[in-house]
């Protein structure tokens, strides 16, 4: 039976913990909401190292929301080259849109409006509420559910939307006044860095152990009870690698789906053939192998290599890219980045 009145315990040694522990990362030195927006939205399913030159050069090339708002898509894209789940920076800018035409160009300092947003949720919004605003909200994550579920012995399956539900309203209550980015970040922090998801937690280092229902049972790594994971699916694709004097042939997806209105290498599932019904040329040849994994599919390509002495004239939806345009204006997704060696270059 869960015993959520251990969480009482947390707030004081926590808070400890964090001042002594905490990284060093710029949208907590300089925790300005348009900052902490967009760091958040970086961070979601991504590393923070990976997330930090990202991050500086973003905020470098749009350093606020009106700026954010009245960017072209190409130059939008590009910034967010890599991260991969390009639908955050498309909402990221819709949201700001919104922001402008509604708030002046300044996010709200209220909750239910800050998670009216495109793009923004719960999670979402009690963290930029908490952190920019000091409001006593919640933002639940997987760090933080694990958090939660090892301290209070809760044994609900993790995915349950009851279990977010109560974790926030009993969260809610236990914010100190004056402190609650800080406790927000706290919770954050020491799910990442000490009650790990993956090995063994660091229960020795944990501010609390002595009130934690998992530690106590001696097996923390039981919980949280997470459900079976569904099989992936997987795709056997075939990528060209189409080069003429003009550089590369992109094409770009459609406007919905994976990697939605993305420039990409030409590919087709095993077995068919090129999309635009060229013959392969004289010359073609392979060039290897390459995987990657989306949320719910995994692409694994065999890549191509095609030569053509002369550009080819193309349909809409089709373009050559030279070194020049794969530098500063196209945006090629990371599932490409095993044949990035043979594209053009500067």
């Amino acid at each position: 039976m869960a015993d959520y009145s251990r969480l009482s315990r947390l707030p004081v040694p926590l808070l400890e913990w964090y001042r002594g522990n905490r990284r060093i990362l710029p949208w907590r030195e300089d925790p300005r909401p348009y900052r902490v927006w967009v760091s958040e939205i970086m961070l979601q399913q991504t590393r923070v190292e990976a997330v930090l030159p990202y991050y500086e050069r973003f905020l470098r090339e749009l350093p606020d929301i009106p700026a954010l708002a009245a960017a072209p898509e190409e130059q939008l894209l590009k910034l967010w080259e890599g991260l991969g789940y390009y639908s955050r920076v498309r909402n990221l800018q819709k949201a700001a849109r919104t922001v402008c035409e509604q708030y002046g160009g300044e996010l709200p300092g209220d909750y239910e409006a800050v998670k009216a947003l495109p793009g923004i949720g719960e999670y979402t919004a009690g963290a930029i509420c908490s952190i920019a605003f000091g409001l006593p909200t919640p933002a639940v994550d997987g760090n933080v559910l694990r958090v939660v579920c090892r301290i209070t012995g809760d044994e609900t399956p993790v995915d349950s939307p009851a279990l977010k539900r109560r974790c926030r309203e009993e969260l809610a209550p236990l914010y100190p006044e004056g402190a609650a980015g800080d406790f927000t970040q706290a919770l954050m922090e020491l799910g990442a860095m000490v009650c790990l998801p993956g090995g063994a937690p660091r229960c020795g280092e944990c501010p609390a152990r002595e009130f934690c229902a998992a530690c106590a049972s001696g097996d923390p790594e039981r919980l949280p009870v997470k459900p079976p994971k569904k099989p992936r699916r997987i795709e056997q694709r075939r990528v060209w690698v189409v080069l003429s004097p003009a550089g590369v042939l992109l094409h770009r997806r459609p406007g919905r789906g994976l990697l939605a209105g993305l420039w990409e290498l030409p590919g087709a599932p095993e077995g068919e053939g090129f999309p635009l019904g060229w013959e392969t040329p004289a010359g073609a040849e392979p060039i290897g192998t390459a995987r990657h994994i989306f949320s719910h599919v995994e692409w694994q390509m065999e890549g191509e290599l095609w030569r053509l002495p002369e550009a080819r004239e193309l349909p809409e939806g089709w373009r050559w890219a030279d070194a020049a345009a794969l530098a500063g204006e196209v945006a090629l997704p990371s599932a490409f980045q095993a044949f990035r060696g043979f594209l053009p270059k500067a």
